[in-house]
C-alpha cells in the first residue's frame, strides 16, 4: 500500500494561528499569500514529497485556476488539485481550461468539483439554483465534461441546465484530470458514484467516516463502478504529544470569542449537509470555552474539533506525536482511504513538520513507499541530507 499525501494551498493568507472565515463569508491571513509566498508554500509541498496541492475556490479567495496555473514552472512534478464550481461557466470553456492546463504542466492537473453550499455566495456568483438543482446540474456538466474530454466527434447535448451544440476541443486532456468531489447529502451521493473518480469527505472520527464510505461505495456499485476515497483534515505534529497538544492549546488561545460567535452564526445558515456535520462535531461552538484546555474539543483520541470553531469547511486537526499522528491516519487507511489532503497553520511550516515527521513514521509502517525518503536521515530530532557515498567507495556492511 502507497498512500497518497497532499497539501494545501491558502490563496487567501497565511497565518500562525487559526483563520477565521471561508466558505461563503471573508477570509485573510495576517501572512498575504502573494506569488512569491505561493511558490515558497508549493516548493515546499514538493520537497516534502506531497503529490498534489489543493487550491479552494469562493468569493473568500483568490482564483484557483490563474493561482495554479502561475505556479506550474516554479515546480516540476507537484499537481494541482484545482476547486472548480460547475455553471458558472460554459462546460466547454471550463474543459479547453483542463486541456490547456494538462498540456501545459504536462499533465499535472486534478480536479476537486464544488458545487457550491452558502446561497448568498451562489447568488454572488450569479447562481440562483436551488440545493437539489445544483447537484443536478453538475451531474449534466460532468457528463458533459467527459463527453468533450474524450469524444473524438463534436458533442452536443440537450439537458434541463446545459445545452450545447457541436462542442468540440481543439486539443483533448492526457490524462483526463481525476475527479475528485464531495458531499454528504443524498444529492451529492448519486452525482458521485456516476462521475467522481475520488469521493472526499471532511475529517469525522473513523466510525462516521466508514459509515459514509460504505454509503458512497453502495451507490457506486449500483452505477458498476469503483471510487477511490479520500480526507480532508488538518494536522498538529510534533515530536511528543505534549508539544502537539500545546500547540492546539496555544491556537485555541487566541481566538477571538467573537470571532468564534460569528463564524458559528454564519457556518448556521449554510446549505450544506457536511458543515452542518461539522459543526456538530464541536456543538455549533457550544462547547468553546476561552478558559478550557484543546483536550475539551477531542472528539475521538487525537482528533480535534477546535479548527471548526472559526473555520468553514474542514474543521477537524490530527494532534499528537508524529507516530501518533501516523497510527492515526493508519486507522483511516483501514477504511479504504487513499488520498489523505492536508494542511496545518502556518502552511509553509507546517508541511516540513509533516514531511520530516510523520511521513517516516509512515514508511516504516508501510503506508510510504520507501524510495521517497531516501537520502535523508534524522539526527537529534531533525532530518540532515544523508552524505553521498563517493563513486568506487565501499559500501558500509549490513547485516544479515
Amino acid at each position: 500500500m502507497s498512500l497518497h499525501f497532499h497539501w494545501f494551498l491558502p490563496t487567501y493568507g497565511d497565518s500562525r494561528n487559526l483563520m477565521a472565515g471561508g466558505h461563503g463569508s471573508g477570509m485573510t491571513g495576517d501572512r498575504p499569500a502573494d506569488l512569491r509566498y505561493l511558490k515558497q508554500l508549493a516548493y515546499a509541498a514538493e520537497q516534502n514529497r506531497f503529490e498534489a496541492v489543493l487550491t479552494p475556490t469562493g468569493l473568500w479567495c483568490e482564483d484557483a485556476w490563474l493561482s495554479t496555473a502561475m505556479l506550474i514552472d516554479s515546480t516540476d512534478e507537484l499537481k494541482f488539485l484545482v476547486a472548480a464550481r460547475p455553471g458558472l461557466i460554459s462546460p466547454l470553456l471550463q474543459a479547453q481550461m483542463a486541456a490547456t492546463f494538462q498540456w501545459q504542466s504536462e499533465g499535472r492537473l486534478l480536479l476537486n468539483v464544488v458545487t457550491g453550499g452558502e446561497p448568498s455566495e451562489q447568488r454572488a456568483f450569479g447562481d440562483y439554483l436551488s440545493k437539489e438543482q445544483r447537484y443536478a446540474r453538475c451531474g449534466e456538466y460532468l457528463d458533459v465534461s467527459n463527453r468533450l474530454w474524450t469524444s473524438e466527434d463534436p458533442v452536443s447535448f440537450d439537458g434541463e441546465y446545459i445545452k450545447l451544440d457541436n462542442g468540440v476541443l481543439a486539443r483533448r486532456p492526457d490524462p483526463v484530470p481525476p475527479i475528485f468531489f464531495g458531499g454528504s447529502s443524498p444529492a451529492a451521493g448519486t452525482v458521485a458514484a456516476k462521475y467522481a473518480d475520488t469521493y472526499l469527505t471532511w475529517g469525522e472520527p473513523p466510525a462516521q467516516v466508514s459509515e459514509k464510505l460504505n454509503w458512497v461505495r453502495g451507490l457506486a456499485a449500483a452505477e458498476g463502478r469503483e471510487l477511490t476515497y479520500g480526507i480532508r483534515l488538518h494536522v498538529i505534529a510534533r515530536d511528543t504529544s505534549e508539544q502537539a497538544w500545546a500547540e492546539a492549546n496555544r491556537l485555541l488561545s487566541n481566538l477571538d470569542p467573537e470571532a468564534v460567535r460569528a463564524a458559528q452564526a454564519n457556518l448556521a445558515r449554510s446549505e450544506s449537509d457536511g458543515q452542518r456535520r461539522m459543526r456538530e462535531l464541536h456543538g455549533g461552538g457550544l462547547a468553546y470555552d476561552e478558559a478550557a484546555d484543546a483536550r475539551s474539543l477531542e472528539i475521538y483520541p487525537g482528533l480535534w474539533s477546535g479548527v471548526g470553531l472559526v473555520r468553514g469547511g474542514a474543521g477537524t486537526a490530527l494532534v499528537g506525536s508524529h507516530e501518533e499522528v501516523a497510527d492515526l491516519i493508519a486507522e483511516y487507511a483501514a477504511l479504504g482511504l487513499d488520498h489523505f489532503i492536508l494542511s496545518g497553520y502556518p502552511h509553509l511550516e507546517e508541511a516540513y513538520q509533516f514531511g520530516e515527521g510523520v511521513r517516516p513514521a509512515l514508511i516504516r509502517k508501510g503506508l510510504v513507499e520507501p524510495d521517497l525518503d531516501q537520502g535523508f536521515q534524522r539526527v537529534g530530532g531533525a532530518f540532515l541530507a544523508a552524505p553521498p557515498v563517493e563513486r568506487g567507495a565501499p559500501l558500509a556492511p549490513t547485516s544479515s
